[in-house]
């Protein structure tokens, strides 16, 4: 499989570790503002910030070529590329996170919630720690559990983000809120807690990233099952964890 990757930073450099090892071919590597892509790419990889991922999206896809795109803080253009996607019949693969073990997480954190609907006393919160160079919080994984547990617990229609270096979580948060604590620190790769909290103990759940290479790995392999497809596909898509 013949590889384009836009964004040629950590995350690319340890997809390109991966897609090598396993037996792929890194045809470009672009880091800066680009026009046309190589006309033997099979599938796009793009990892690059926020302000830039739906134009790099909506460029690829109009190009004809598939997408995989682990790109977060950019999903307020999500209807705009969900109707080009359909329009010019094309693909994207979109996760805000590409590990395995975040997804089974996220399955974890909803079984959880759902048992938790008879326990009011239990107030759920979400921590997600990650290294200084993240530019967008919260992350769009700790959105995508917050989703999960807002599914579960009825009573939740909103989510109270903050950072641990701005503010501490007040004391008068609205019952109707889900809070999301965002800690920036180090190069940390990615911690994910579930808390719920009541006077008498702690529940808790959490995924801890040893790295960058289940986040590679995933796209990889994302790479891999969507290149002949058409559509709009994610996790749940690439991991059977619903039986």
């Amino acid at each position: 499989m013949n590889i384009t990757l836009i964004g040629y930073g950590k995350m690319g450099h340890e997809v390109e570790r991966v897609a090598l090892t396993r037996g792929h071919t890194i045809v470009a590597r672009i880091d800066e503002a680009w026009e046309v892509l190589p006309e033997e790419t099979d599938v796009v990889i793009e990892f690059t910030e926020p302000e830039m991922a739906a134009d790099n999206i909506l460029k690829a896809v109009r190009a004809g070529y598939p997408v995989v795109s682990g790109t977060t803080g950019w999903l307020e253009r999500w209807d705009e590329v969900k109707a080009v996607v359909k329009q010019e019949e094309g693909t994207l693969f979109y996760a805000s996170n590409y590990s395995i073990g975040v997804y089974l997480f996220r399955k974890l954190s909803k079984k959880l919630s759902k048992m938790m609907r008879s326990y009011p006393t239990y107030l759920p919160s979400i921590e997600e720690t990650h290294h200084v160079h993240k530019l967008d919080y919260p992350s769009g994984t700790a959105l995508s559990i917050a989703k999960e547990v807002e599914n579960q617990l009825p009573h939740l229609s909103e989510v109270y983000p903050y950072l641990e270096s701005e503010t501490d979580i007040p004391e008068s948060i609205a019952p109707n809120a889900l809070p999301i604590k965002s800690i920036r620190r180090d190069e940390v790769p990615g911690t994910h807690t579930l808390i719920f909290d009541s006077p008498v103990d702690t529940i808790s759940i959490t995924h801890e990233a040893k790295g960058r290479e289940g986040f590679a790995l995933g796209a990889v392999l994302a790479a891999e099952f969507v290149v002949d497809k058409v559509g709009l596909f994610g996790m749940k898509d690439l991991v059977k964890a619903d039986k």
